[in-house]
C-alpha cells in the first residue's frame, strides 16, 4: 500500500474517515479523484476497508508530521481536516502547511470561537455544519428548485458535476474558442479571474494562467479539459 501511497501525486488526504468524512470520500470516489484515507480509530479504518478496498488507508494520528509524509501531503492537493474535533483539525491543518505550503486545507469547524484560530494557521476554507445547514435551510425556502436540481445531480450515479478547473501557469493565453471549444462532453458556465467573475464568457473571452474554469462536466469531461489546458 504504501508503494501505492508513493506513486500518487496531485491526490487529497481525508483525515477523518467517521460520519462527514464517509460523504467526502463518496465524493471522491464518485467523482474520480485519487486520495489517501486517514484516521486514528481502528474501527474507522477496518469499516473504511471493506467498502474501499483498493483505496489505501493509513491508522494514525492525522496531525502527526510522519505520517502526514506516508500519506504523500508534500505531493497532494489537498487536505482535509475534518475530525469531529476542533483541536485536531487546527493541528492537522498546521502541520500539513508546515510541510506543504501549497496544498488547499480544507477544515471542519463545530464552534465559531474556533473559526478565526483556523484561519491563523493556514485554513484556506473552513466549513461549519451549522451555518451550512442554516444556508441550505434558507435555499430551500428560496430557491427550491435549485436545490432540487443539485440535490438530484449529487444523487445519481451518472456523476455530473459542478466543477472547478484552474489554468496552469504554464498555460498561453488565448481565446476560449480555442482554449476550450464548445464540446458534448462539458459545459462551461463562468470564468473567475483574480477580481472577478464572467459569467457565461463570450468565445473570444481570453484565457490566462491563474484562471479557474466553472463548468459542467462528468470525470471524463473534466479530465479532457484539463488535459487541453496542460497543453
Amino acid at each position: 500500500m504504501q508503494e501505492e501511497i508513493d506513486r500518487m501525486n496531485g491526490h487529497y488526504i481525508v483525515c477523518g474517515v467517521g460520519r462527514v468524512g464517509s460523504n467526502v470520500v463518496h465524493e471522491l470516489v464518485t467523482t474520480e479523484r485519487k486520495f489517501v484515507a486517514v484516521d486514528e480509530s481502528v474501527e474507522a479504518i477496518e469499516a473504511f476497508h471493506e467498502r474501499y478496498p483498493a483505496i489505501p488507508a493509513l491508522h494514525g494520528d492525522a496531525s502527526d508530521d510522519e505520517l502526514l509524509v506516508r500519506a504523500g501531503i508534500k505531493r497532494a492537493a489537498g487536505v482535509f481536516a475534518i475530525t469531529g474535533d476542533d483541536g485536531k483539525n487546527l493541528l492537522i491543518t498546521l502541520a500539513a502547511k508546515h510541510l506543504h505550503r501549497g496544498a488547499r486545507v480544507v477544515a471542519r469547524c463545530h464552534e465559531v470561537r474556533n473559526i478565526e484560530k483556523l484561519k491563523l494557521v493556514g485554513a484556506d476554507d473552513i466549513v461549519s455544519p451549522d451555518f451550512t445547514g442554516g444556508m441550505r435551510i434558507a435555499s430551500s425556502m428560496l430557491r427550491p428548485s435549485v436545490v432540487n436540481f443539485l440535490d438530484e445531480m449529487l444523487r445519481t450515479d451518472d456523476k455530473l458535476r459542478v466543477e472547478e478547473i484552474q489554468v496552469p501557469e504554464g498555460f498561453r493565453a488565448r481565446p476560449l474558442s480555442e482554449a476550450a471549444p464548445q464540446s458534448r462532453d462539458f459545459v462551461l458556465l463562468a470564468v473567475r479571474d483574480s477580481k472577478s467573475w464572467e459569467f457565461n464568457p463570450p468565445a473570444d473571452y481570453v484565457i490566462r494562467p491563474g484562471h479557474a474554469i466553472v463548468v459542467m462536466a462528468h470525470p471524463e469531461g473534466r479530465r479532457m479539459l484539463e488535459r487541453a489546458l496542460a497543453e
